[in-house]
């Protein structure tokens, strides 16, 4: 097999694509023969060494699909042949946590992809069966890689808000990989979609996935060109973007962080909150029960899941740069499928 490994943290040392043994599926773990893995920011996060507890050398990735060539002797979930893509993680199923269903919030299990186990960024990878979910065999490999990370994502952080229909609801990076599909689950969930972008040449695109509404700006103003405040913000971007979305708010309005593309804390005036009555809440990664929630609407209407370019592995370096740039229309992809190098 192959796999391209983040060998210390930071970009003056490209990530290097290497050889090695296929890993053997053991215990409750499963081997998966990968398809596709998306380029997500986070990747990006880690690389600059943001999460200290990264263990190195790494594979990076976490948006993999691909099928399951092996089991170990304890999985009852999985079997060779299914198509599974990744969470973000496992979860243990015990703890309270994940007897409330809040899987993605798990205390109890650690495995996560590009951090702490070797992730997608790989012809094989090896995973415990809980951190995989099954997708259609239908769904093209570099949109089924990526749904989790970006639709998921972005459906996880609306029902923590208590999204209903009729309401009106900011998307910052709305161009992006959360943002463009975020502004799709509003759309499906019967509610108005606010896209910010700071390129207009993204205006068309944005307009295209149903936004009904697009602000222009550097991420600092936006909220001054509202006609009407919004029910609720979903911020894919963070610093750069926080004050306004939460400026953004109607009174008892709701604001979710999802984006965290720079590391600098955010200011934000405790008098404001207590006054307009707003709500600042996280998100975290989809469940299992939210993926079948996304791919049930899908069923219903089909999302454009837009992919900004595929790239094979040995590209991997210059995918990851690419993403750094930024600017993209949707997710940069790995291309692996009928790659069978072992």
């Amino acid at each position: 097999m192959r796999r391209a490994r983040l060998l210390e943290t930071g970009w003056e040392r490209e990530l290097a694509v290497e050889a090695c043994e296929v890993p053997e599926a053991k215990g409750n773990w499963v081997l998966v023969q990968v398809e596709a893995c998306g380029v997500c920011y986070r990747d990006l996060i880690d690389r600059a060494g943001r999460f200290r507890f990264i263990q190195l050398p790494i594979t990076p990735g976490h948006e993999a699909v691909g099928r399951v060539i092996a089991v170990g002797s304890q999985v009852t979930e999985w079997r060779p042949g299914d198509r599974v893509a990744t969470l973000h993680r496992d979860f243990c199923g015990v703890c309270p946590a994940c007897n409330a269903g809040e899987t993605s919030l798990c205390t109890g299990a650690a495995a996560v992809f590009g951090l702490l186990i070797d992730g997608g960024y790989a012809t094989h990878l090896v995973a415990p069966e809980r951190a995989l979910y099954a997708v259609s065999p239908h769904l093209p490999a570099a949109e089924a890689a990526i749904l989790h990370c970006t639709f998921g994502t972005a459906y996880r952080g609306l029902m923590r808000a208590g999204l209903r229909a009729g309401q009106r609801v900011l998307v910052t990076g709305a161009n992006g990989g959360v943002g463009a599909a975020a502004i799709q689950v509003v759309k499906r969930l019967r509610a108005h979609p606010v896209a910010v972008i700071r390129n207009a040449a993204q205006r068309e695109f944005v307009e295209e996935l149903g936004a009904e509404s697009v602000i222009v700006d550097d991420g600092t103003s936006f909220h001054k060109a509202l006609t009407d405040p919004v029910d609720i913000a979903l911020d894919c971007v963070g610093e750069p973007t926080f004050n306004a979305a939460l400026r953004s708010l109607a009174v008892g309005g709701r604001i979710v962080a999802i984006g965290n593309v720079k590391e600098a804390r955010v200011p934000v005036n405790l008098g404001y909150l207590i006054t307009r009555g707003v709500t600042i809440l996280g998100s975290s990664g989809a469940t299992r029960a939210d993926m079948q929630a996304v791919l049930s609407l899908y069923d219903s209407i089909p999302f454009t899941i837009p992919i900004h370019a595929r790239l094979p592995l040995e590209r991997a370096d210059f995918a990851q740069r690419v993403v750094r740039e930024g600017g993209l229309r949707g997710r940069v992809v790995l291309a692996l499928e009928g790659d069978e190098s072992a």
